[in-house]
């Protein structure tokens, strides 16, 4: 039976890879940061169905808890998909976002070789290395403009597993993952901060919902369908590196349209910038803007282009971004 070690067991990626896997027969071990903890008290909103066999401790930023968790579970296969998320929390604590992200990632790597493992590791990297963009779509030649604390931890990163693959012979890869939602995404994303905005308006328990810059560009995929890609990277015969996304370019504002829409309310848009709101048909601002929610630096249009993993690993996205959209407000509906 193949082991599988996966770091951020508690996130929505966690949950999805760790019923894939064990859908295929794997044995799941998720690390987690604190002893004794049960994963459901930690995410009450997770499914039922177990995603993993057993837990064990291992803290991304502490080299010796690392090392020993390593040597514990001796796993086939890692997938690093722990991390501190926010970008927006990365301009606050860039050191902790340091730590965790990119020198965790190198005390996983250093761990492996340390025990000598035969363990092939998967590196969950993102489409914030890119930044301000140099060219559209992004693919895995674009040159890194990290405009984040975050960004520049996950190149660090990223670096550091090719340099683990080309320098030490590890079976190593990347996945570039571009925005993923789903049902199970925190309440802290502005995908989930929509989706639940939009039920409860339609429910008449809240008025308006307040986000940042409407015009911001991403890429928009489910999180179920990355996870696919995931393990097809690690079934490859050599590590290697691929952007994961849809192609899709797609704004805030469109995404929230595509939200209120799901619960029967058409928004109409007037004004620019700051002062720009999206209003129902009765003339009640629903959503309007607010500038505490801009990051300090806004990304550039990040979209992806995914061909390499189309063409080498046979992977194509089955959810639509309208399907995502209709997922996730299903799930707020019933919450």
């Amino acid at each position: 039976m193949i082991r599988a070690l996966i770091t951020g067991i508690a996130g929505q990626d966690g949950w999805y890879l760790g019923s894939l896997l064990r859908s295929k027969g794997y044995n799941v071990v998720g690390m987690v940061r604190e002893r004794g903890v049960a994963l459901a008290s930690k995410r009450p909103d997770f499914p039922e169905q177990p995603h993993f066999d057993r837990l064990c401790y291992g803290e991304l930023a502490d080299a010796g808890s690392v090392r020993n968790a390593i040597g514990k579970v001796r796993p086939d296969e890692i997938y690093h998909l722990g991390a501190q998320s926010s970008v927006v929390a990365s301009f606050s604590a860039p050191e902790e976002t340091a730590d965790i992200n990119a020198m965790g990632t190198l005390r996983l790597l250093e761990a492996i070789r340390h025990h000598r493992l035969d363990c092939k590791f998967f590196n969950a990297s993102s489409s914030e290395i890119f930044g301000k963009v140099q060219e559209v779509p992004q693919t895995e030649t674009t040159p890194f403009c990290p405009r984040s604390p975050y960004g520049v931890s996950k190149t660090f990163a990223l670096q550091m597993t090719r340099m683990y693959r080309e320098i030490h012979g590890l079976f190593a890869c990347n996945g570039i993952l571009f925005n993923h939602e789903s049902p199970l995404r925190p309440d802290s994303f502005v995908t989930k901060k929509i989706t639940n905005a939009a039920v409860a308006i339609a429910e008449g328990t809240q008025q308006t919902v307040y986000l940042g810059n409407l015009n911001a560009v991403r890429d928009w995929g489910y999180a179920g369908d990355y996870v696919q890609v995931m393990w097809r990277m690690m079934q490859h015969d050599r590590g290697d590196d691929y952007v994961i996304a849809t192609g899709r370019m797609t704004t805030v504002r469109e995404f929230a349209a595509a939200a209120f829409n799901a619960v029967g309310i058409s928004l109409d848009w007037s004004g620019q910038g700051v002062e720009e709101q999206g209003i129902d048909a009765n003339g009640i601002v629903r959503v309007a803007v607010s500038p505490e929610f801009f990051r300090p630096a806004e990304v550039d249009a990040t979209v992806g282009d995914a061909s390499k993993a189309h063409t080498v690993l046979g992977w194509q996205p089955t959810v639509d971004l309208d399907q995502l959209v209709q997922m996730m407000v299903a799930e707020a509906l019933r919450a």
